[in-house]
């Protein structure tokens, strides 16, 4: 799975959420929607591209938060945190 492709989309989406005047409600909507439409095994790649300090650093701010502060809620059931 290309991480680098992943990271690219995801802030997409978080640019596009990042417009809401409500922060917190942002954040949230960038973890439901990674969370609703996002395959387990892409987001179990995007959340090992958090403990990359190289990967990490090309996400945008808004998504980074939203992936620390939603970890749980994104792995997969059969996964634990």
């Amino acid at each position: 799975m290309d991480v680098d492709n992943l990271i690219e989309m995801a802030n997409r989406i978080g640019e596009f959420f990042d417009s809401m005047p409500d922060r917190a409600e942002a954040v949230d909507s960038v973890a439901d929607h990674i969370r609703r439409f996002w395959e387990p095994r892409m987001r179990l790649a995007i959340l090992g591209a958090l403990d990359n300090p190289e990967a990490s650093a090309s996400m945008e701010p808004i998504l980074r938060e939203a992936l620390n502060l939603h970890k749980a809620d994104l792995l997969p059931k059969t996964v634990s945190a």
